[in-house]
């Protein structure tokens, strides 16, 4: 597979309570990690440090421009209830994405001589899975 540019990306969430996930307006970054837990579980006589992982963590970063015409994502911020969503590193190929269930947070900035941008944190709520 050819190494891909990111300006088709998309972030697809649950805005409304009612869970149909649709694209995010203006954003123009996301990120999601996926580190584990390590635990050193070193002993008398290694030779170096050693570690097991436990679970994964599922969490993210979304940020874009304000969409003053829909809630983006104020709403699933403010009521706690976990959404569902969709990452896309491309559009190109709808074959290839990670889903599941996360609560999201939102926060939105602007200056006298800048846009006014969103940005959000989010982590999963349930198993999230790679798809392609």
């Amino acid at each position: 597979m050819p190494r891909i540019h990111g300006r088709s990306g998309r972030l697809y969430a649950g805005i409304a309570s009612s869970g149909t996930a649709e694209p995010i307006a203006f954003l123009n970054s996301w990120s999601v990690d996926f580190s584990s837990d390590d635990v050193e579980v070193t002993s008398f006589g290694d030779s170096n440090k050693v570690y097991v992982s436990g679970l994964p963590d599922v969490a993210g970063t979304f940020a874009g421009f304000y969409d003053d015409a829909t809630a983006q994502l104020y709403t699933a911020a403010t009521d706690g209830v976990a959404r569902r969503f969709y990452l896309y590193p491309s559009t190109g190929n709808t074959g290839q994405y990670w889903f599941g269930t996360a609560t999201f947070d939102f926060s939105i900035s602007t200056g006298v001589g800048d846009a006014v941008t969103v940005s959000g944190n989010f982590r999963g709520a349930s198993t999230v899975s790679k798809v392609g």
